[in-house]
C-alpha cells in the first residue's frame, strides 16, 4: 500500500464530498474525488485507491453497481469499500455486502466513525497487499527451484550417459 493511502471518494452530492474530503485530507490520506458512478468506475482503474468510499444512489451508474462491477474485475487489487447512504433498511445492508461492500455508514456519517472505519479498513488492506506479494515471492521462488531441479536432473542424467 502506498504512503499516504490514496482514498477514492464518490458521491453526487457535493457537500458530502467536501464534507469527507477536508475530514480525510485532515488524517494525511490522498483524495481522488467521483461525481458519480461511471467517474468513479473510471478513477477506480485508473487511480488504484487504496479505499474507496461509494454513495449508494448517484447517476449513471448506482453505487452497489459500481461495487459489483470493480469486485468482478479480476485485473484490479482488493480494494476495501465503504457504502455511504441515506438508505438504513436490513434489506439496502445486505444488498450493499452482498455486492462487495465491506462496511456501510448511513447518513448522516458520524465523522469519528467514518475516521475509525477508514483506518480499519486500510489495516486490511495492508494485510491483503502483504499477503499478496508473499503468494508472489512464493511462487517466483518455487520456479526458480523447479527450475534448479531440472536442471540438476539433467546434469545427473547425461553425467550417467
Amino acid at each position: 500500500m502506498r504512503t499516504p493511502a490514496r482514498v477514492l471518494i464518490a458521491d453526487d452530492n457535493p457537500d458530502n464530498r467536501e464534507i469527507f474530503q477536508t475530514r480525510l485530507a485532515t488524517q494525511g490520506y490522498e483524495i481522488v474525488v467521483a461525481t458519480d458512478g461511471e467517474e468513479a468506475l473510471s478513477f477506480a482503474r485508473e487511480y488504484t485507491p487504496d479505499l474507496l468510499l461509494l454513495d449508494v444512489m448517484m447517476p449513471k451508474i448506482d453505487g452497489v453497481d459500481v461495487c459489483r462491477t470493480l469486485r468482478a474485475d479480476p485485473s484490479l487489487p482488493f480494494i476495501p469499500i465503504i457504502m455511504i447512504t441515506a438508505k438504513s433498511s436490513t434489506q439496502d445492508v445486505i444488498t450493499a455486502l452482498e455486492a462487495g461492500a465491506d462496511e456501510y455508514l448511513t447518513k448522516p456519517v458520524d465523522h469519528a466513525a467514518l475516521v475509525a472505519r477508514v483506518k480499519s479498513m486500510l489495516r486490511l488492506k495492508a494485510l491483503a497487499d502483504t499477503v499478496n506479494e508473499q503468494s508472489r515471492k512464493l511462487a517466483e521462488w518455487n520456479a526458480t527451484l523447479e527450475r534448479r531441479v531440472a536442471d540438476q536432473i539433467k546434469q545427473l542424467e547425461s553425467g550417467n550417459e
